[in-house]
């Protein structure tokens, strides 16, 4: 407590340095809340439109199924097994066939993927109700960015060719009932998505399935003749492992912002003991120990990054809460592969901040102790005549 009271006097008595040291400092911390935020937002929307729009809570696949193998598809189909059949009926799974297709659009010939959905399905946020159809028509639901590779549009009428389980082949013209926008490609790019049970008949494979999609209530079916199950620890090791480089990103970001502000720290706290040679004589001639004068600019030091955290909690606040209601335009990430939409909302997590607060105190600490450390070690008669050697 000793300490308190001449470590703030000294602090307040620096004039444009404490000002100076609190801005760059202030800055430093804010820009480092506000970039964790943006990752975390990032994180948390990429988990959330996945599990709404692809994943679900979890996955039951055939045995053949391979969702990154192409080659796999024509046989990654079966019967859905009886045991199967109460959570089906509860509705606490929905069951999705897969199968590849031909495109025609404008006379051109593009590969894609045939997917079928129950049209009464609410696990996955696919507007699948639109594939309700009267009369013969064979209606479609494509995504946005099947729509401009494709150039369709709600309304038109495209030829498709594909293969049933025989082998052969059969074409046919489906109309285009619906083009959602999603944020998730994976089940947007080089997809059609079909009325389960129409494209059951189109390819011979009534009551087959190439997996089944659980809801957050459904309960967790264990491996059943062969279908196994995945969870989304499985289901979104690919997108974890891209948001894990971007940790790494962001912490050598962190770093850089944070060496900037510790560096004027470091400077300003050598420049003080340098100039105040008199004062630490002063201090150890009243009995205060070498130890303890270092102990006093350590304070100073520490001092400086507490003020520049409230003083940048004091502008910083209102920005930050701005950038999470107005969100961050981000343009160009719509067509990266990557589940997040044009405007990217910060999240910003207590413990995050309670830890970059830490983190900005004890290197202050740090920093402003490493300089010190050599008035701990002068002799008392140099220190006396205002010397440091």
């Amino acid at each position: 407590m000793l300490l308190i009271k001449p470590a703030i006097k000294n602090i307040l008595g620096g004039g444009i340095r404490t000002w100076l040291n609190m801005a760059v400092l202030s800055f430093t911390f804010v820009l480092i809340v506000l970039y964790n935020g943006i990752t975390d937002g990032w994180v948390q929307e990429s988990r959330r439109e996945t599990i709404q729009w692809d994943t679900g809570y979890g996955q039951l696949w055939h045995p053949d199924y391979e969702r990154y193998d192409v080659f796999s598809i024509q046989d990654a189909h079966g019967i859905i097994p009886a045991e199967l059949q109460p959570v089906l009926t509860a509705r606490t799974y929905t069951p999705i066939l897969v199968s590849q297709g031909v495109i025609y659009p404008q006379g051109r010939l593009q590969n894609v993927l045939l997917k079928g959905i129950d049209p009464d399905q609410s696990i996955l946020n696919i507007p699948s109700g639109k594939l309700k159809s009267s009369g013969n028509e064979i209606v479609v639901l494509i995504g946005k960015r099947m729509a401009q590779a494709a150039k369709l549009k709600k309304g038109d009428r495209v030829m498709v060719r594909w293969r049933d389980r025989n082998g052969a082949f059969d074409a046919r013209e489906v109309l285009v009932s619906e083009v959602f926008d999603t944020k998730v490609a994976s089940i947007d790019g080089g997809q059609l998505w079909f009325n389960l049970e129409d494209l059951r008949k189109l390819t011979s494979m009534p009551n087959e399935a190439t997996y089944l999609v659980r809801s957050g209530n459904g309960p967790v079916v264990s491996d059943v003749e062969g279908w196994h199950y995945k969870d989304l620890k499985f289901l979104l090791a690919d997108l974890d492992m891209m948001l894990k480089g971007e940790r790494v990103e962001m912490a050598i970001i962190f770093t850089v912002l944070l060496s900037i502000g510790l560096l004027a720290l470091f400077d300003t706290q050598v420049l003080s003991i340098f100039r105040r040679q008199k004062e630490i004589g002063t201090y150890i001639a009243l009995g205060m120990t070498p130890q303890r004068v270092a102990g006093l600019f350590t304070l100073e030091g520490t001092s400086y990054s507490i003020l520049g955290i409230l003083f940048g909690a004091l502008w910083g606040t209102p920005l930050l809460i701005w950038f999470a209601r107005a969100g961050i335009s981000m343009p160009e990430m719509d067509d990266m592969g990557i589940a997040i939409g044009n405007e990217l909302y910060p999240v910003y997590e207590p413990s995050s901040i309670l830890l970059n607060i830490f983190i900005i105190v004890s290197l202050s600490a740090l920093i402003s102790y490493l300089p010190s450390r050599k008035i701990a070690k002068q002799n008392v008669v140099y220190a006396l005549k205002g010397k440091i050697s």
